[in-house]
């Protein structure tokens, strides 16, 4: 594998379709080990909801980390999406409500219900699959790649750089209060930030602010930008002038789990 770097987002528990992506990448082995060798694989979140088993997804995550940490070859590596952040203000906060001005009333409970939570994966989560969520950066660089899960510049509430960022996220995820909790997970719903006439704008100047050359995001599932069904999607789509990568294939929607190699950015 040399020093490849690969990239997937959005599994949604759909850990049948991400092994049988590993497998075909040849990161892992037919008994769904690691077998990336010197390679690099980033998940870009959302492991939660719409599908049978976001535990089993956090769990193949941990494992392959520790299998390429342990073999001293390869690394693996994970963002936190929007869903992560859902699942961890359901375990903590419930049925509790937001305080808001609006009719309905807003619970991490019926968000969750709403964006497809599995009851399986809250009986299913630890105290040790919460912390290691909690330690999860939002951003990364990887080479010329900017890493992120949702395609906003939201993130720049948090901070002016990418370790700026990740540090303001993880201590307001440690908050108390709830109003703190669900304004991350409002902020990183946002979508779309790339598109259209602004977006190679909006592109440019996230790059330029935290390091870069190309965004890859997940979180927007990129039918629509290639004009197809989801099944028929067959990779990832370059668009806003060539700065930014799709790469959520909607494999909840019978679309691909997209397993993606970046190619280098110069």
């Amino acid at each position: 594998m040399g020093s490849r770097t690969f990239v997937v987002s959005d599994v949604h528990g759909h850990v049948g379709e991400l092994h049988a992506a590993l497998r075909r990448a040849g990161l892992t082995d037919d008994a769904g080990n690691w077998a990336g060798a010197d390679a690099t694989l980033w998940f870009l979140g959302d492991f939660f909801d719409r599908g049978p088993d976001g535990i089993g997804v956090v769990d193949t995550v941990r494992r392959l980390a520790a299998q390429a940490s342990s073999a001293g070859r390869g690394r693996v590596r994970a963002l936190l999406g929007n869903h992560e952040i859902l699942a961890l203000g359901m375990h903590r906060f419930g049925t509790t409500e937001v305080p808001y001005d609006g009719l309905l009333p807003r619970t991490f409970e019926r968000s969750w219900v709403l964006n497809g939570g599995r009851d399986a994966d809250q009986e299913g989560l630890t105290e040790d699959h919460i912390a290691w969520l909690l330690g999860l950066p939002v951003l990364a660089l990887e080479g010329n790649h900017l890493l992120m899960h949702a395609d906003t510049d939201e993130y720049l509430h948090w901070g002016r750089s990418v370790d700026e960022i990740n540090a303001a996220v993880q201590a307001e995820l440690a908050s108390d209060d709830i109003a703190v909790c669900w304004e991350i997970w409002r902020r990183m719903t946002t979508r779309y930030a790339f598109r259209g006439r602004r977006g190679p704008g909006v592109a440019r100047d996230l790059l330029k602010r935290l390091g870069g050359r190309r965004i890859v995001h997940g979180h927007s599932v990129i039918a629509d930008l290639a004009g197809v069904e989801p099944a028929a999607l067959t990779g990832p789509v370059l668009y806003a002038d060539g700065l930014v990568l799709g790469i959520d294939g909607g494999v909840f929607d019978e679309g691909p789990c997209l397993l993606v190699e970046l190619p280098p950015v110069v």
